[in-house]
């Protein structure tokens, strides 16, 4: 009798030793498995009043080219002719307005921020200095109708000789060089700017 207690007694230890380490490895895994993990969120956020901000810029000068232009006029008379000419004194800005804006021009993408500008155009449709306006030379009577006449076909010789492929280019690689380095300066460090219409 006392070897069947002592066997029943062992018999009893040995299952709480086995159940006691079964609990302890499985409290080992456990602990091992459920670790504490540090994700980090690489994706950018740029709130709409920033946007709103950024927007109210409005008006960005990129390139400005200063530029004169003679231009003159002849009327034929009987017994003799009268000419008009002037000088004309202007500085044409070209760069972007901020309020011509696409819809969702600046937008998140992952860690990245992508903008897309309005195109660069002239800012300042009034760019003639007329103070710095002069006749170079002038016989006969001129109406202000003749004047003006001589006015806006010296603008459009200004506006053709400086609109050019290169010059809006030139301000449209500042552009986006200049914006790229304001959102980086807000703290973004991944940005994508193009102009509008433009085709990578």
């Amino acid at each position: 009798m006392k070897k069947l207690l002592l066997n029943t007694r062992l018999w009893l230890i040995a299952v709480i030793v086995v159940a006691a380490a079964v609990a302890i490895a499985l409290l080992y895994r456990g602990v091992k498995t459920s670790g504490v993990a540090v994700v980090s969120d690489k994706r950018i956020d740029i709130t709409p009043e920033q946007i709103a901000a950024i927007r109210d810029i409005g008006q960005w000068e990129f390139l400005s080219v200063s530029t004169e232009e003679m231009v003159d006029t002849t009327r034929r008379g009987i017994f003799s002719d009268d000419h008009l000419v002037r000088i004309y004194y202007g500085t044409l800005r070209l760069g972007i307005d901020l309020k011509d804006a696409p819809e969702g021009w600046i937008r998140p993408a992952g860690d990245s921020l992508i903008v897309t500008l309005p195109p660069v155009k002239l800012l300042d449709d009034n760019f003639i200095d007329e103070a710095m306006t002069r006749s170079f030379y002038e016989s006969g009577r001129w109406s202000a109708a003749d004047r003006e006449a001589l006015y806006q076909r010296a603008r459009s010789k200004m506006m053709a000789h400086t609109l050019t492929r290169s010059n809006l280019e030139s301000a449209a690689q500042n552009a986006t060089l200049q914006i790229r380095k304001m959102l980086k300066a807000m703290g973004f460090e991944h940005v994508s700017v193009s102009i509008e219409g433009d085709r990578p």
